[in-house]
């Protein structure tokens, strides 16, 4: 389906056009920018978007968003053209809600003009940088937290140029902020990742080592004694738009928008509450602030993150395209309840007031959304990266509370099926890792049988510690489901569970 672009384009000279429930809450320049924000898509529009827009309409404040893309300039150039206005539908089964968001002041493009970045970073009026640049941004090696830097960025801590990668930004923009006194500032990761303040800091940090000869004492003293690094968790399903996306903005609000976005209703962001220079009322938003966020953090990659991959590799071999179609698998759903209940329940001690199995259900009831059309091929890539963080230490304190993780295991054993490349009805399977060299060689020296394919990949130390992979009991469990997975297919093992 097509979207015609004609004058009724998204703009401040539609507002008064919009249906009212759909009006912004922050008209686009009346509020002072605040905030510069590394990012400019879908999720960042979705979320972080939303919340500050809130705030500002219910407490106030100098806190508008400067929306800064470090490469593309395509979302730069649909935004400046529609005055910063977007819109976010919220969809699900139940019907479509939109509502244009004002929170952005302005949009810009770093890679054409580096230098007005960092001159906007030294700003004493911005007080926060918050990100959503995805991992590969950070530049750091996760297994051992060190930064990693590639070329562009080496280039940018060691020479004269402009910088254009993100730590070059953030290291010129901090010390283009000590020369002009600017005040304390905070950075915020918004990014999908463990620990994140923790990653940027050590980001910033081991930048300003990297750079070291060209980065005065003082200037690292200042960004230790004037810059926070807060943790935050970020959770919202935000798939990419499409034409029907921007089919549906369309329709609800009279004009084209081709910023617009869709998600699933619900949304959450907890934030460790460190702000030198002060923040938003984000409280006032709906947002969770807290002294220490990895609790939270714990329950999402467990409880939401764990249970996505789960559904997704069983759904993969059963043939299942989404994950609201895995969901539907018989039995499925009662055996991710268990998981939850049994294994992830029991692994971690959640936020105050918080039930992980009521956090569950809620999970596999967004999950469920026939609207949220999100592919169990993706959600699988990556496995091997995401496997330690949101099954692995599921399985490791469950173990060291004395428990038997059967269910943790059942999702280990699926996604070594999965790596074997055919579902259950012999469909090829794409192996999209990071280590799919490393998983196949290992494969092919003992994918002769299901306890050799787990005693082979129980060898790739990358993915599973030597502890977890010397344990008779783990291996165990593993052996008997990937055994049932072999010989019986998706559907058959889990009715044998029910």
């Amino acid at each position: 389906m097509g979207v015609t672009i004609g004058a009724s384009r998204l703009g401040l000279g539609a507002l008064r056009r919009l249906p009212e429930p759909s009006r912004p809450l922050v008209r686009p320049g009346t509020v002072p920018a605040g905030i510069v924000h590394l990012g400019l898509g879908a999720f960042h529009r979705a979320h972080q978007a939303v919340y500050t827009e809130a705030a500002i309409a219910a407490a106030g404040g100098d806190w508008g968003i400067v929306g800064v893309a470090p490469r593309s300039t395509d979302m730069v150039t649909k935004l400046a053209a529609q005055d910063c206005l977007f819109s976010v539908t919220s969809t699900s089964g139940d019907g479509n809600l939109t509502r244009v968001v004002g929170a952005l002041g302005q949009v810009r493009h770093a890679a054409s003009d580096p230098a007005a970045i960092v001159a906007l970073l030294a700003d004493p009026a911005i007080r926060m940088v918050t990100l959503t640049v995805t991992e590969k941004a950070y530049q750091m090696d996760p297994a051992t937290g060190r930064l990693r830097p590639d070329e562009a960025v080496v280039a940018d801590l060691t020479t004269d140029r402009p910088p254009l990668t993100v730590p070059g930004l953030l290291v010129q923009g901090l010390l283009a902020r000590v020369a002009a006194d600017a005040g304390p500032i905070t950075l915020l990761s918004c990014d999908n990742l463990p620990s994140n303040g923790i990653r940027l800091a050590g980001l910033v940090t081991q930048s300003l080592e990297y750079a070291d000869g060209r980065v005065p004492t003082a200037a690292v003293d200042w960004v230790r004694d004037n810059v926070s690094f807060p943790c935050s968790m970020v959770d919202r399903i935000v798939p990419a738009s499409t034409e029907q996306t921007l089919a549906d903005a369309r329709t609800a609000l009279g004009v084209t928008d081709l910023a617009a976005v869709a998600a699933e209703p619900y949304r959450q962001w907890v934030i460790e509450d460190r702000f030198p220079g002060g923040r938003p009322a984000w409280e006032r938003a709906g947002a969770v602030l807290t002294d220490d966020a990895g609790p939270w953090e714990r329950l999402k990659l467990r409880a939401l993150n764990g249970v996505h991959s789960a559904t997704a590799y069983l759904g993969a071999l059963a043939g299942r395209e989404t994950i609201a179609e895995a969901l539907e698998i018989p039995h499925l759903r009662d055996v991710m309840r268990r998981l939850i209940a049994e294994d992830v329940a029991a692994s971690f001690t959640p936020p105050d007031g918080v039930s992980v199995v009521d956090y569950g259900e809620e999970v596999l009831e967004r999950f469920a959304n026939p609207v949220i059309r999100h592919r169990t091929i993706q959600i699988a890539m990556d496995g091997s990266q995401k496997l330690p963080q949101r099954v692995l230490h599921t399985i490791e304190d469950v173990r060291a509370a004395g428990g038997r993780p059967r269910w943790a295991a059942l999702v280990v054993a699926a996604w070594m099926r999965f790596t074997l490349g055919r579902a259950d009805d012999g469909t090829a399977l794409p192996l999209d890792d990071p280590l799919a060299t490393r998983i196949r060689a290992a494969l092919a020296a003992g994918k002769d049988s299901p306890a050799g394919v787990v005693d082979a990949l129980f060898g790739l130390t990358e993915v599973f510690p030597a502890e977890l992979a010397a344990d008779d009991e783990v291996r165990e469990l593993v052996v008997e489901w990937l055994t049932a997975l072999d010989r019986h297919g998706v559907e058959k093992t889990l009715a044998g569970v029910a």
